[in-house]
């Protein structure tokens, strides 16, 4: 193209353009908008006078109606794990334990030459207490080594021959950090928690193949920008996966934008310092667009669900169990000082108020001793906040990411979380509206695969707090209800903020233009309605990333018109 050819524009026109959901002055919309060299060149009565102009290479979308709005962000994923779950059995599926047993059963006859069984992964709910044994697997795998992950990603179930591939016996003491779940007389039930189940797959089951682990990417990312969503954080990155990534962006095999977050290891964090700021380098180096490498992950904590999140009182169905912190709050604090000082964004999971309340301290001591922060930390899930640390977000200017679908009294809830930490730490969770209102940032997320990466019933949720699936049913922690408005910017502008990306989130004019059009606009509609609207396109930086059919008509018949226009 010579300098004087005008870039090619695209003009979205014929709904409804959000431009900021819920912006100093509420939602700021307009109702069309043109985008040119990946960014908004122009809105309104602008973008329209372009349209009607027709320039040469001028590329009309009629929204039918229906909305654009800014690229959706997921704030907290793991896309890797989620892309896997393809590759074993599809236990997921499944509605009870014979499920899970049937679907394991139907893999193996399948693949009968397999020398192990790895799978993800199944709901906990589905035995007493999130407890298998691994004499029900044992009734399906014969002598195949198996390994399932519950959803929770914390945990996982195995069959006697994975424990004695492992080593594992009545004799083997639990690992720091982790839990081998016994029966009653000392020998290994076959249900491993925290470092127990995730040391076992990473030392004793074998991993997926390089090329396998690509196309498990490839396709998270695929599925991703089918909902819209044009930024991922993931939340979960080891060394292999970082060598995954270089490749499928220099493979430009990545369909939305990531961001790799490394996870800090409590017993090694000094050494993976250097090594961390090397893998940041070498993704900086490479250039690529959609790759960046900014964050360091921490696990404060585990999870509610198998009594390994860190409480300050102790669990209410366990009188001496206060759960499984990962880190001393000493090694914590000067480990987050030390990945701050070196530049890294920080994104700490804290489930337990515990857990919520060392990953403040330890930001908070960051903060003294190394000044101002340059880039706003995370603190991700917040699932059980001590209500005398609400006010702590905004005033450490701490990003508290939620995610939304979560915050419904649903049937783990039910079986598994509150009994576990009873009242009043049931009234503690997931204190979105709260949070929103003391003035910090909140963003949102899927922990995808642990629950759907679909952002629409999630925001449906964090409106009406119950499933979009039951419109008349209670809201759960009604005072923790947000706006739809709200909820859009936590997926948006909030997520901008997480992703270091000033220049994203909205739709103003000179922002990149990540979008996504939407069938109808979700901040018009009645909430429960929020998860039916379609995706019909998404862009990144102006470019399609996912066409719906109804796109593809829209964009052929506008390409004809301005071909006849111009002829």
């Amino acid at each position: 193209m010579s300098d004087s050819t005008p870039s090619p524009i695209t003009i979205f026109v014929n709904g409804t353009v959000i431009v900021e959901p819920d912006g100093p002055s509420g939602t700021v919309a307009s109702t069309a908008l043109a985008v040119s060299d990946g960014r908004v060149t122009a809105l309104g009565e602008d973008a329209e006078q372009l349209a009607a102009d027709r320039a040469e290479g001028t590329t009309i979308i009629d929204l039918q109606g229906g909305s654009l709005a800014p690229g959706i962000g997921d704030g907290h994923a793991h896309p890797v794990l989620g892309g896997s779950e393809a590759l074993g059995p599809q236990v997921r599926a499944a509605s009870d334990l014979q499920g899970i047993l049937t679907a394991v059963a139907e893999w193996k006859a399948a693949n009968p030459d397999a020398e192990w069984i790895v799978g993800a992964s199944y709901d906990a709910t589905f035995a007493e207490g999130g407890l298998f044994d691994a004499r029900w697997l044992d009734e399906v795998t014969g002598d195949t080594p198996t390994i399932l992950r519950a959803w929770d990603y914390h945990t996982a179930w195995v069959n006697s021959a994975a424990l004695a591939a492992a080593g594992i016996t009545a004799d083997t003491p639990d690992p720091a950090l982790g839990r081998i779940v016994r029966r009653a007389d000392g020998s290994p039930m076959g249900t491993l928690q925290e470092a127990a189940a995730n040391d076992f797959l990473a030392d004793v089951a074998p991993a997926f193949t390089e090329d396998r682990r690509l196309e498990a990417i490839e396709r998270a990312t695929r599925g991703y920008a089918e909902l819209g969503t044009t930024w991922i954080q993931d939340a979960w990155v080891e060394p292999a996966d970082l060598e995954l990534y270089l490749r499928a962006a220099s493979e430009e095999r990545l369909h939305t934008r990531v961001n790799l977050a490394f996870r800090a290891d409590p017993a090694r964090w000094r050494e993976q310092l250097d090594e961390f700021i090397a893998g940041r380098e070498r993704v900086r180096t490479l250039a690529k667009p959609r790759l960046t490498a900014e964050t360091v992950k921490f696990f404060v904590d585990g999870v509610i669900e198998n009594h390994t999140a860190a409480l300050i009182d102790p669990y209410a169905d366990r009188a001496d169990d206060r759960g499984l912190p990962n880190w001393s709050d000493a090694e914590l604090t000067e480990a987050v000082q030390r990945f701050e000082a070196a530049g890294f964004q920080l994104h700490l999971h804290a489930i337990g108020d515990a857990a919520n309340r060392s990953a403040l301290n330890a930001l908070e001591a960051a903060r003294a001793t190394n000044g101002p922060q340059q880039r706003p930390h995370v603190i991700a899930h917040v699932a059980v906040l001590d209500p005398a640390d609400i006010a702590r977000f905004a005033e450490l200017d701490v990003i508290a990411n939620f995610e939304p679908y979560w915050a419904q009294c649903d049937a783990v809830m039910q079986a598994l979380t509150i009994p576990h930490i009873g009242h009043p730490r049931e009234d503690w969770q997931y204190l979105i509206g709260s949070v929103h209102r003391s003035g910090a940032t909140v963003t949102f997320g899927s922990d995808w695969p642990v629950t759907t990466r679909d952002w629409r019933p999630a925001l449906s949720t964090a409106v009406t707090r119950h499933s979009h699936l039951e419109p008349g049913a209670e809201s759960w922690l009604p005072d923790e209800r947000i706006s739809a408005s709200a909820a859009l910017a936590a997926y948006t502008t909030g997520i901008a903020r997480q992703a270091l990306a000033a220049d994203r989130g909205t739709l103003e004019v000179g922002q990149v233009a990540d979008a996504v059009w939407l069938s109808a606009d979700p901040l018009a509609v009645a909430p429960e309605a929020i998860a039916d609207i379609a995706v019909r396109g998404t862009w990144i930086a102006g470019e399609p990333t996912y066409s719906g059919a109804s796109n593809a008509d829209a964009v052929a018949g506008a390409a004809r018109s301005a071909a006849n226009s111009t002829a």
